[in-house]
């Protein structure tokens, strides 16, 4: 079961990537207080956790209820990501829009869950590495071990994402706000890529159906 742990754990962790991630992370919460940060690092920690669990658990009967694809999920995260990257390199992110009582509502929420969890963390590739981890077991104790395997790998991004706040300092004010334009450049080539791996995996499904 140790193995099995690990060896999730390990697929998981590479595909949400956190390490990458930091750079994006500071960039978007540039001025929040250390309080609201670490708040955003550990709710994006937990929704991965339960958005991958979910999906593990779920995740193939509810694409099959409702008809969805992978590559659906793909150009979706694909087109709100894009619109994060234009507020990124024009330094107007989407909550400097919203109101003061927003933004005390939301208490930083929003990015929490996109795009830090989604498409971030818990992005396309992270939910189908899920999905194929439990599809091919039977047994509860290999179940078991890939929901732990998740939790491990949630709490070790939360742990990275804590511990890049000592990067800020080092960093500095005008630092920062050139790393918020050119994430917002690596961004939007991501949210491109996803849109362009979501209309590869959708174009055959179309062919085959045009065929038909």
């Amino acid at each position: 079961m140790l193995r099995a742990i690990l060896a999730a754990f390990s697929a998981v962790f590479s595909v949400a990537d956190p390490l990458g991630l930091v750079p994006v992370y500071l960039a978007m919460t540039v001025g929040y207080a250390p309080e609201r940060r670490r708040r955003t690092a550990v709710v994006a920690s937990a929704a991965m956790f339960v958005t991958l669990t979910i999906f593990a658990a779920v995740g193939p009967s509810i694409l099959h209820f409702f008809g969805l694809s992978l590559g659906a999920f793909r150009i979706a995260g694909g087109c709100l990501l894009f619109l994060m990257a234009i507020d990124m390199l024009r330094a107007q992110p989407a909550m400097k829009r919203s109101s003061p009582e927003q933004l005390a509502e939301s208490l930083g929420h929003d990015i929490a869950i996109f795009p830090l969890a989604f498409p971030m963390l818990a992005g396309p590739g992270a939910i189908a590495n899920a999905m194929m981890q439990t599809a091919g077991v039977d047994t509860v104790w290999q179940k078991t071990a890939i929901y732990i395997a998740i939790a491990l790998a949630s709490f070790a991004t939360l742990l990275v994402l804590l511990v890049a706040s000592v990067a800020e300092r080092r960093l500095g004010k005008t630092g920062l706000s050139v790393l918020e334009r050119v994430m917002g450049l690596v961004l939007a080539a991501v949210a491109v890529q996803f849109i362009v791996d979501g209309i590869g995996e959708v174009l055959p499904a179309l062919r085959i159906a045009s065929m038909r």
